[in-house]
């Protein structure tokens, strides 16, 4: 029977999908729709009260103590976002890659304990990975689902093949705008050709960072949430009235900059959109003004400023996703180029501000050859453009023919590791 539909005590247990990213990492069974889970890809670090004082007892004993873990992880938002002293926030991911392996682990076994409540030997796994990850990681993630999972059979793939596949399309441009960066990927026939991705540091963070100085510049009162216990709406441009809440003391800088940015991207998201055309003051100030209220209560109309702060994804040479974009195909042999001008898809988190396919259709136009029949494919819907190498994951890992080629775990006992770069290209 294949690996992807095992038959346990007569049950069908299906395989499961893992796509992370700088964001979130996204987890749920193949052949569903959507992610069961969409969980943060930070974990919050503490120290281990219970822990410390079992230490101190064992040490006065002069027994070692190697295996105590001083620190306590909190996993996941509803345990994220509650102020606690002296818990830093941290990152597993450092350029689309897994760089922490150890934070990673406790995500993965929150996934497996709390989302999937299920074992991990009885489900087959598909993970998606950037197109640029390095070998070492490959068989680093390989090792990891094999050992210490013991998973029944094991998959890697390039996450723009699968936001292509998710549209339907073996061959495409893919063009993914997530939290850290915008890349530009070309797909031909299933494979990435890797000698074209090109990639920019400017991303949903990047925006998040722009909004910041942008309302800071102007004076604006950016507290989060957490913060607030109580607060009076106010009127346009009045100073905010709100009660404070009492906070534990010692709140580490990296939390409250992590709720900070939280207050930030549902700003951008609300009210930042991408002109068609380059940014011109007078066309922007012509468009109507958008309304947004602060967490503490303070509300204020944004014009062209919107349009400005959105602009700086296009607008930065040789950084802008067109430009990106642009320079990924005329990388490729001129034989394929066609064939990706017509199929360009558009993914990631970042893409979902209002106006980013329409203005990245208007600068490819301009730069692709005059005879080309370019064509833009971008899910409406949120969760397809959010979640599109996921989707293309679920698919993948429920069709029949794909069922060969998981690397199965007798495979990895007799080849080990090194399979991983034989069978997932």
């Amino acid at each position: 029977m294949s690996a992807g539909n095992m038959l346990y005590g007569g049950d069908e247990i299906g395989a499961l999908v893992f796509d992370p990213g700088h964001h979130s990492l996204r987890v749920g069974y193949a052949q569903e729709d959507t992610p069961k889970a969409e969980i943060p890809s930070v974990v919050g670090v503490g120290p281990n009260a219970a822990d410390a004082m079992e230490l101190e007892a064992k040490t006065d004993n002069n027994i070692t103590q190697n295996h105590i873990d001083p620190h306590k992880y909190y996993v996941d938002t509803t345990y994220i976002n509650v102020p606690r002293a002296d818990t830093e926030i941290q990152t597993y991911m450092k350029d689309g890659m897994i760089d922490n392996w150890d934070l990673f682990e406790k995500v993965l076994d929150y996934a497996y304990a709390k989302v999937i409540q299920s074992e991990p030997e009885y489900h087959p796994v598909l993970f998606s990975e950037a197109s640029w990850n390095v070998r070492n990681n490959r068989e680093k993630l390989t090792e990891l689902m094999f050992e210490k999972y013991n998973v029944p059979a094991f998959f890697l793939v390039k996450n723009a093949v699968l936001a292509a596949f998710a549209c339907g399309r073996a061959t495409a441009l893919v063009v993914d705008s997530g939290a850290t960066h915008t890349s530009a990927v070309p797909v031909h026939e299933g494979y990435v050709l890797s000698q074209a991705v090109v990639k920019s540091p400017l991303g949903g963070d990047y925006l998040s960072m722009q909004c910041r100085q942008h309302l800071e510049k102007m004076g604006v009162d950016l507290t989060p949430v957490y913060k607030i216990a109580s607060k009076d709406v106010v009127k346009e441009r009045d100073n905010p009235r709100f009660v404070s809440r009492k906070l534990p003391e010692n709140l580490t800088q990296s939390w409250q900059n992590y709720m900070l940015k939280a207050l930030l991207q549902d700003f951008q998201m609300n009210v930042l959109q991408v002109l068609e055309n380059p940014f011109d003051e007078r066309v922007a100030s012509q468009i109507p003004m958008v309304h947004y209220e602060f967490p503490n209560g303070y509300h204020q109309e944004f014009g062209s400023e919107r349009f400005k702060l959105a602009e700086s994804l296009f607008d930065h040479a040789p950084l802008g996703a067109g430009q990106l974009a642009s320079t990924s195909v005329g990388m490729c042999d001129a034989d394929v180029r066609l064939s990706l001008y017509g199929s360009v898809v558009v993914t990631g988190g970042n893409t979902l501000l209002q106006g980013f396919p329409e203005r990245l259709n208007r600068d490819l136009q301009l730069r692709a050859p005059s005879n080309t029949r370019l064509k833009m494919i971008s899910a409406n819907g949120s969760v397809e453009r959010r979640f599109g190498a996921w989707i293309g994951g679920s698919i993948l890992a429920s069709i029949g023919t794909f069922q060969q080629m998981w690397i199965s775990s007798q495979e990895y006992e007799e080849s080990g590791k090194g399979q991983v770069e034989r069978k997932c290209p």
